[in-house]
């Protein structure tokens, strides 16, 4: 062959790896405007439900709060048979002290958390249960009349909220939109997995086997699941201890949470959980294509608790031991699943054309 028609050779293969290239860039690009079309689609479908959305998980740290500002004491009294009761319990026209436990306002006028009034059970002028103020509230120059129905159990309207939730704070007129945004997005985001698995397949499938292409089907089946159980694992079992051991250590100071930064929190433990709980069905995939197998995971081991030791510090809020074991635990056990699995499904690869 000629130096010409060497060249000219070389010039055609060029041609066609640099076609192949912008084919695959292409095809990126293709999966990326998918995906991005999806998120945003079930991003339309969570900011309706925002609001529930925050009140899901803002649930552990209010818990955690109300836990950590608490002081527990023994009933105990004059006759030693003192005990509490429930509102309902109370006879009508008994008069006892009600506590407003949060800010609420009345007409125009505000009436700060902790202000207390003299109150009595019973019934308005259309026949409603409920609870009544016994004296007036006098707030800078406006009086509160005495006789206005106070928010308790006995009806549903006067109740605002659970007297033993807390309140998480926001410091900029934006921040609560941007955070229900966020929420909002990061919903999405995981709603959308199958959809985002099944375009990440997708795209490496052309450099597999059409034998091997057929675990698509249960690749995105057991990752959308264990995405489900991985981030609930966090919410349900590591984090609330967690947050506790963090409210905890603050006792001595005066708490103000900053709902962004808890939000930021929990949904980063949330999302790397779910991302770490893939490694089963990972392995699964890669067992049955042949790339992994169960003997290269166990003599991979000590590298494997390694990086496990390392993410578990990245993603642990605190770098105490008892946290640390707390995230790392739950990842060595999903690495001797792997190792399980790939047992079981493992198998030699097999060479055969990519369409065949």
């Amino acid at each position: 062959m000629s130096e010409l028609q060497k060249k000219e050779s070389q010039d055609v293969e060029e041609r066609i790896v640099r076609m192949s290239f912008l084919e695959h860039l292409d095809e990126l690009r293709k999966r990326l405007v998918r995906s991005i079309a999806v998120v945003f689609i079930a991003f339309a479908f969570c900011w309706t439900f925002s609001d529930v959305i925050y009140e899901f998980l803002s649930v552990p740290v209010r818990d955690a709060m109300t836990a950590a500002e608490q002081r527990t004491l023994p009933i105990e009294g004059v006759t030693g048979a003192e005990k509490l009761l429930s509102l309902d319990r109370l006879n009508d026209g008994e008069t006892i002290r009600y506590i407003f436990e949060q800010k609420t306002r009345v007409g125009s006028v505000a009436i700060s958390p902790g202000t207390s009034v003299l109150a009595k059970k019973g019934v308005d002028s259309s026949g409603k249960q409920g609870l009544f103020s016994e004296e007036a509230i006098v707030i800078g120059k406006q009086v509160v009349p005495s006789g206005i129905r106070l928010p308790s159990s006995l009806d549903s309207e006067g109740a605002l909220v659970d007297p033993a939730s807390e309140r998480m704070v926001v410091t900029t007129a934006v921040e609560a939109f941007t955070l229900y945004v966020t929420v909002s997005l990061y919903a999405a985001i995981a709603l959308s997995v199958p959809f985002l698995l099944w375009q990440i397949w997708g795209f490496i499938s052309p450099a597999l086997y059409r034998h091997e292409r057929k675990y698509v089907t249960p690749f995105i089946f057991l990752s959308s699941i264990a995405f489900v159980i991985g981030a609930a694992f966090a919410y349900y079992v590591l984090f609330p201890p967690a947050i506790a051991y963090l409210l905890g250590v603050g006792q001595d100071f005066d708490l103000m949470l900053r709902a962004t930064d808890y939000f930021d929190f929990i949904i980063l433990i949330m999302l790397a959980m779910g991302v770490i709980f893939q490694m089963p069905a990972i392995s699964y995939v890669l067992s049955r294509i042949g790339i992994i197998n169960a003997p290269f995971l166990v003599k991979g081991w000590k590298i494997a608790i390694v990086l496990i030791l390392i993410v578990a510090a990245v993603i642990s809020p605190t770098g105490d031991v008892p946290n640390l074991l707390l995230f790392a635990t739950p990842m060595t056990v999903l690495y001797m699943i792997s190792i399980l699995v790939a047992w079981i499904f493992g198998k030699e690869r097999q060479n055969a054309p990519l369409n065949q």
